[in-house]
C-alpha cells in the first residue's frame, strides 16, 4: 500500500500498474490524482473512444466491467476503465453492492488485467475514523493500493495556495500557514468551500491576517467558550462530548489545547482583578473583551473556581503540552485526560 506521494512520484516517472484502488474519507483528493492517471495514460484525443466509467454503488454485474476492460485501445496503446464509488471493496458487513458477494471473482480477475488496459477502482470510506480493511489487504498483493490520507504540511499550503491564485487572490505565506493550520484535518472539497468564502469576504482586495480571525476563530471560540463552561460546571460528560465534536470537525488537537489555556488564563485574570478590587470598565479594557455579555459569563464562570484551581488547570494545560511534544502519545487520550483532572 501507497500514499498519495508515492503515487505521484511514480507517475512523474512513468511507473504506472494495470489495476489502482484509491482508498480514503477525501474524495476530492482521489478524484484529483484519478485524472492526474487518466490524463497520464490516454490521450485527450481519444478520451472517448479510450475511457469508460461504472458506478460501483449500482454496478449489478461484473461481466460488464471485464468487457470494456477486454475490449481493446482505438488508435492507443491504452484504455482506463474506472468504477467510482465501488463500495463492494468494503467488508461485507452492511455492505448494500449486490457485488459483493462476488468479490472472489473480481479478485481472481484482477491478478490477469490485459497489458492493454489501466483498470481503477476507487473506495471512499464512511467516516475520517474508517480503515482499510481486510478486503483491502488482500487485494494489496495483487494491484497497487493508494491511501489517499489528508494531505498537511507544505503539501497542504501548495494546494490550498493554488484554489487562491485559481480566484486571482493574494495570501501572504504567513498568512497562508495560519489559515492551513485552522482547515488541517478537513478534506480539499471543504477547504474550497472555506477558500471561496474567504475570497467573497474579501471581495477587490488582497487577504489580511484579521479577515482570517474574524472568519474562523470566531467559531472555534465559541466552542472552547463552551468545552470550559462544561468543567466550571462539573459536566464531564458534555465537556468530552464537546471536545469529540471539535476534534470531528476537523480542529487541531494543539490548537484546543492552546485554547482551553487561553480561557482558563483570562479566568484566572478576571477573578485576580475582581478580588483586587478592579471594576468591569478597566477589566475589559485590561483583557481586552469586548462583548458585555460575554464578559458577564466569563465572571460567572470564573466564580466556580478558586485562584489555586484556575492556577492548577492551567499548569495541566501545560503539562500536558510539553508531554505531548516530548512522548509518543495518543494526543486524543490526553485532552480527555485534561478535562477529567480538570473536573476532579
Amino acid at each position: 500500500m501507497i500514499d498519495i506521494t508515492a503515487f505521484n512520484r511514480n507517475l512523474k516517472n512513468g511507473h504506472i500498474e494495470n489495476c489502482y484502488l484509491f482508498c480514503g474519507s477525501d474524495e476530492f483528493l482521489i478524484k484529483e490524482n484519478i485524472r492526474k492517471l487518466i490524463k497520464r495514460v490516454v490521450k485527450s484525443d481519444f478520451i472517448d473512444l479510450n475511457y469508460a466509467k461504472f458506478d460501483g454503488s449500482s454496478l449489478e454485474d461484473f461481466d460488464t466491467v471485464i468487457n470494456a476492460c477486454e475490449t481493446l485501445p482505438f488508435m492507443s496503446d491504452k484504455k482506463v476503465v474506472l468504477i467510482y464509488r465501488a463500495s463492494f471493496m468494503g467488508e461485507e458487513k452492511g455492505c448494500k453492492s449486490k457485488l459483493s458477494g462476488e468479490f472472489k471473482k473480481i479478485h481472481d480477475y484482477l491478478k490477469n488485467i490485459p497489458e492493454h488496459c489501466v483498470l481503477i477502482f476507487y473506495y471512499l470510506f464512511k467516516s475520517k475514523r474508517d480503515k482499510p480493511g481486510r478486503r483491502i489487504y488482500s487485494l494489496d498483493k495483487d494491484i497497487c493500493v493508494v491511501r489517499a490520507d489528508k494531505i498537511k504540511g507544505y503539501q497542504l499550503e501548495n494546494k490550498v495556495q493554488e484554489f487562491f491564485q485559481l480566484r486571482g487572490k493574494n495570501i501572504k505565506k504567513i498568512d497562508l500557514r495560519v489559515f492551513c493550520n485552522l482547515m488541517e484535518g478537513n478534506n480539499l472539497s471543504a477547504i474550497e468551500n472555506e477558500v471561496e468564502k474567504l475570497c467573497c469576504y474579501t471581495y477587490g482586495r488582497d487577504i489580511k491576517r484579521k479577515d482570517i480571525q474574524e472568519m474562523f476563530l470566531k467559531n472555534s471560540e465559541e466552542d472552547i467558550f463552551d468545552v470550559v463552561n462544561a468543567i466550571s460546571n462539573k459536566n464531564l460528560k458534555d465537556a468530552l462530548h464537546l471536545l469529540n465534536e471539535l476534534i470531528y470537525s476537523g480542529a487541531k488537537i494543539n490548537y484546543i489545547l492552546v485554547m482551553i489555556e487561553r480561557q482558563f488564563s483570562i479566568l484566572f485574570k478576571i477573578k485576580l482583578l475582581l478580588e483586587n478590587g478592579k471594576q468591569k470598565t478597566e477589566i475589559m479594557k485590561l483583557l481586552n473583551i469586548r462583548s458585555q455579555y460575554r464578559y458577564n459569563i466569563m465572571v460567572q464562570q470564573s466564580k466556580k473556581f478558586t485562584l489555586k484551581q484556575l492556577k492548577k488547570s492551567i499548569q495541566l494545560c501545560l503539562n500536558t503540552e510539553k508531554d505531548m511534544k516530548s512522548f509518543s502519545l495518543n494526543e486524543k487520550t490526553e485532552l480527555e485526560l485534561l478535562l477529567i483532572n480538570t473536573i476532579a
